[in-house]
């Protein structure tokens, strides 16, 4: 056979080989797409043993004054049945549509009349048209086994924008859903109904007695998963970022507070911020980590080469400060290319990777227009005064080899590049030297790209140290090979996860999913503990 003719059979023995990796790629993305990571029903609660059914409002506020003169002497059967029909009483309000919030309403039934008010100081409460009482909710599958709760006085309950709208919102910080707590107190026939972020309000009093404030932590979050499947978003943000790129935002899971600590976490590749609800869900079961931090997360589309989606993060976080100037130093959680882009903001590059790029500083290179703004955010960068700490979770420091396996060059070739960034490349190529500045874009790079263990940028990037002030920690999956060079999670070695300097290092018996396993989560409650308790 001749050479050409073997090239060719080559070639097509590699086209066969991508297609059997293609179809296996696309079954099991869509196989896991298809399978919700929890999963919320309704159900409808069973009453009380002593307690009889009341279908009538009126008749439900008649048995809750009773109630609440048995409180303070009462047990806990008392408590479960005062905290049982306020969630009746909610729910009856929701259905029936009043709004005692805005003017009384007055109840007539055949022996008892009532007027109800309303009242809240929690400015996410306003505008909500869903109520949902959390013994309502029937939670499902894995992640619907991780109760964040607290027992006391009160029903917990979720309020909701109409799920349909969520992200849809101008205000890209507004809270859609939010956890709450009902309390239901009685002046002769005046019924007021009171509403509570237990994130705010931790003891509450009652005819005189103080009580500690029922709560449910997860409710919100693990009902809006189920609901919206954002999950769902991964693989397409994937494969076609710039049609997704209005969803690359910064996102609160809580009111915004100054007096607490900001933690943001970051995702990695296919995947959204969706991933770190098992990470919430444990750390918000913490009465301490509740009362110091606040938890925010960054959404964006993972096809955007890494540096250019750590663009997006620093624009998000520039509009942040500019929206709320007195934040305290925050904590960030990076997971697998969520690490890369965390490193980004810890690194005071300057202008290194440009001059490295061109050969002469950026003053001196004749780029103009768009793609000059776009070079410029991309190479040009310091380290961000507003974080204090990080946390890497199976971070490809140093690169992936799978991004360069048949699978990775497979999943390479689906993904779209936005024009701006192509134009943006294809300009530094056509300026750029010759010899190793032409390297560091030579054709329009996507995020699979970016993590080759040969990319220049990679390479640039980490013969710059990380900024001094900051504190880093690294968690590492190990399946069975300890802290030896060769040791993987199956996706990351751990030579690439490695940092010098790191302030602590923890390998764990896990996958690359290093921030969902008990182990992971645990060392990020330790290194929370004993933030600002180090000098």
């Amino acid at each position: 056979m001749n050479h050409t003719g073997g090239n060719v059979l080559v070639a097509m023995r590699e086209t066969r080989s991508m297609a059997r990796c293609l179809i296996g790629v696309m079954v099991l993305l869509l196989g896991a797409s298809c399978t919700a990571p929890i999963l919320v029903t309704t159900k409808r609660p069973n009453w009380p043993e002593g307690q009889v059914r009341r279908d009538s409002l009126v008749d439900l506020l008649t048995d809750l004054q009773t109630l609440q003169e048995e409180l303070p002497g009462g047990d806990e059967r008392v408590r479960q049945r005062y905290n049982f029909l306020v969630s009746r009483v909610v729910e009856s309000v929701n259905a029936q549509k009043l709004e005692p919030w805005r003017s009384a309403v007055t109840l007539n039934g055949p022996r008892d009349s009532y007027r109800l008010t309303a009242c809240s100081n929690v400015a996410a409460f306003h505008g909500k048209q869903q109520w949902f009482p959390v013994d309502t909710l029937k939670r499902k599958r894995e992640l619907g086994k991780i109760l964040a709760t607290v027992d006391g006085v009160g029903a917990p309950l979720v309020a909701a924008s109409p799920f349909d709208e969520i992200g849809n919102s101008s205000h890209r910080h507004e809270i859609p859903v939010v956890n709450l707590t009902a309390v239901i107190r009685f002046r002769g026939k005046e019924a007021q109904l009171s509403f509570y972020d237990p994130l705010q309000t931790e003891t509450i009093e009652l005819r005189g007695s103080r009580y500690r404030l029922a709560a449910d932590y997860g409710a919100a979050m693990q009902l809006t998963l189920s609901k919206t499947r954002v999950d769902r978003l991964g693989f397409v943000r994937l494969l076609n970022p710039s049609r997704y790129d209005n969803t690359a935002h910064i996102k609160f899971t809580q009111a915004y507070d100054p007096q607490r600590i900001p933690v943001l976490m970051v995702h990695g590749l296919d995947s959204t911020p969706a991933t770190f609800t098992a990470m919430y869900l444990r750390l918000m079961s913490d009465p301490e980590i509740r009362r110091r931090y606040q938890f925010w997360v960054f959404s964006y589309p993972s096809g955007y080469p890494y540096h250019y989606s750590a663009v997006l993060l620093r624009r998000e976080l520039d509009s942040i400060r500019r929206a709320y100037p007195h934040q305290k130093p925050m904590v960030v959680m990076g997971h697998s290319m969520g690490g890369l882009i965390t490193r980004l903001m810890l690194t005071d590059a300057g202008d290194q990777i440009w001059r490295k790029a061109f050969r002469r500083k950026p003053s001196e290179t004749r780029v103009f227009g768009k793609s000059r703004k776009l070079l410029e955010e991309t190479l040009v960068f310091n380290a961000r005064p507003e974080i204090s700490r990080a946390i890497f979770f199976s971070a490809p420091h140093r690169g992936s080899n799978l991004a360069t396996s048949l699978l990775g060059r497979t999943m390479a070739r689906l993904v779209k590049i936005p024009a701006t960034i192509a134009d943006a490349s294809n300009l530094m190529y056509s300026i750029a030297t010759v010899d190793e500045a032409g390297l560091m874009i030579q054709s329009a790079p996507n995020s699979i790209g970016t993590l080759a263990p040969g990319n220049p940028f990679v390479l640039a990037i980490n013969e710059i140290p990380i900024h001094p002030r900051v504190r880093y920690h690294s968690v590492i999956g190990d399946r069975g090979k300890g802290d030896s060079p060769h040791s993987s999670d199956g996706v990351v070695s751990y030579w690439s996860s490695h940092l010098e300097g790191a302030a602590s290092e923890k390998v764990i018996p896990s996958g690359h999913g290093s921030h969902v396993h008990p182990d992971g989560i645990a060392e990020a409650r330790r290194i929370l503990h004993s933030h600002e308790q180090t000098p």
